[in-house]
């Protein structure tokens, strides 16, 4: 980066944490870089996709990356956190039921996918989000809260693949909502 150009945070271009390693950063690296491909279409955006290689180039070089984690620190000035006021908290309680119904829905897709594939199984996220019809940062939300729970993973290609908690998780809503059908129609049954 030249002194007269503003500083960019390569970090944030990427989605990863500063202390990340080399592999989640590849991985950051490919799917984004998919992701914003200037053939891939509907989330095609050459500018973006020219700063994740920008990024990806400086991150990736041991060298360049100590360089820049020194302009990183003297630049990422953190500010005081305030808490929004108002209703900025309210939350409809339909969007926890979609997301919820989302994240359903991106399990057996990825629970499919490893029946389907078990050599492998992992799935681009791009792919899963062009299903799902979702933005950027609805996906990010997804992807973020399943990798948490241990659900998902990203594999050694930098896609998404279920984990054995994930495979668990399915099979125990899978269970719970046969459950659920049969007494349901024991109820009806015993109302006639």
């Amino acid at each position: 980066m030249a002194d007269d150009q503003p500083f960019i945070d390569y970090y944030d271009v990427l989605q990863v944490n500063p202390n990340c390693d080399a592999k989640i950063l590849e991985a950051a690296y490919h799917y984004l870089a998919k992701m914003h491909h200037p053939d891939h279409s509907g989330s095609a955006d050459v500018t973006k996709f020219n700063d994740v290689v920008e990024a990806y180039k400086v991150l990736r070089n041991p060298e360049q990356r100590a360089e820049y984690d020194l302009l990183y620190a003297a630049n990422n000035h953190q500010e005081g956190f305030s808490f929004p006021s108002g209703n900025e908290f309210d939350i409809d309680e339909k969007d926890a039921i979609n997301d919820a119904e989302v994240h359903a829905r991106i399990l057996l897709y990825l629970y499919k996918r490893r029946r389907e594939n078990a050599q492998n199984a992992g799935i681009a996220g791009f792919y899963v989000q062009e299903m799902l019809g979702c933005s950027d940062a609805h996906f990010e939300f997804h992807a973020w809260y399943l990798k948490a729970k241990g659900f998902i993973a990203i594999n050694e290609q930098g896609a998404l693949a279920i984990t054995i908690e994930g495979v668990d998780h399915v099979i125990a809503m899978s269970r719970s909502t046969k459950a659920e059908k049969l007494l349901i129609a024991q109820s009806s049954d015993s109302e006639d």
